[in-house]
């Protein structure tokens, strides 16, 4: 079974629906007699491993998902990683007897944790953060993009991580009409200024980001992304050919054929890392 669908009845708008994801029926039970206490959440389902969880996770939509981390098969890491493009983001609440590394990272203040046994304090307190995100889709989606950062970061890193899991490219959050995307950054041509605006640039879309050009150069220092102009930060795995325009200015022309002028200033510079 994918999930247990939630009581009959009718839910508020302003419920909380969310999904319990724990490999343990046990644990699942404990959670969801917790979660019941509370009033305006709901349990919209379960699930009892990765698989299942990315299955209920389109299916159902909640707004939260409380997900283990020791799960066989695929651990809770995994989940994150394996959310597919475009796929409904919810809010993530991980729940864990003790994962050193997750515990450093959560700490931060990247997302929230609960360690096993549950207490019923700590709950409210991951209850009433969950819902201040879940006030903001684009806080939410940073979150997730925060959370699939920390667990490559730990995949990684623990002695327990499978070796043969490929590390997926980061992530970074882009709007199209009144929804949030996660979008891998491979797939990301460019990111195009454009007045106050910046748009993501791929090879079918355009969605506007969160940050700006600046911001986003300085988190993506050392990656494949080089500024061609005041304007424009490029992916050079995405360029297909470089022609000049005269003596000092150049033209990039992406695989989907949009065109970037290369200012006078940097074209030495893209042209030596073009080769």
């Amino acid at each position: 079974m994918i999930h247990r669908p939630a009581p009959p009845g009718p839910s508020r708008v302003s419920d909380v629906r969310a999904l319990i994801v724990d490999d343990e029926p046990v644990a699942r039970r404990v959670l969801r007699e917790e979660l019941e206490a509370h009033p305006g959440i709901v349990v919209a389902g379960e699930a009892a491993d990765g698989p299942r969880a990315l299955e209920a996770i389109g299916a159902l939509k909640p707004d939260l998902v409380f997900l283990d981390l020791q799960m066989p098969e695929m651990n809770g890491f995994e989940v994150i990683q394996r959310l597919p493009k475009g796929s409904h983001l919810p809010v993530f609440i991980i729940v864990t007897a003790y994962d050193r590394y997750a515990i450093q990272a959560f700490d931060a203040g990247a997302v929230d944790y609960l360690l096993k046994p549950v207490r019923q304090n700590r709950l409210a307190q991951s209850l009433e953060r969950a819902r201040q995100l879940l006030r903001s889709r684009l806080r939410t989606a940073e979150s997730v993009v925060r959370l699939h950062e920390i667990a490559t970061g730990v995949s990684s890193a623990s002695p327990s991580a499978s070796k043969a899991e490929p590390k997926l490219a980061g992530r970074i959050v882009g709007k199209l009409g009144g929804e949030y995307f996660l979008l891998d950054l491979n797939e990301v041509m460019a990111f195009q200024a454009d007045g106050d605006l910046v748009w993501i640039v791929t090879e079918k879309h355009r969605y506007l980001a969160s940050e700006t050009l600046r911001e986003i150069e300085q988190k993506l220092a050392g990656s494949g992304f080089r500024r061609v102009h005041r304007s424009a930060l490029v992916n050079l795995h995405h360029v297909r050919k470089m022609s000049p325009l005269s003596s000092q200015r150049w033209m990039l022309t992406m695989k989907n054929q949009q065109e970037f002028i290369v200012s006078k200033r940097l074209a030495g510079q893209v042209r030596g890392i073009l080769g």
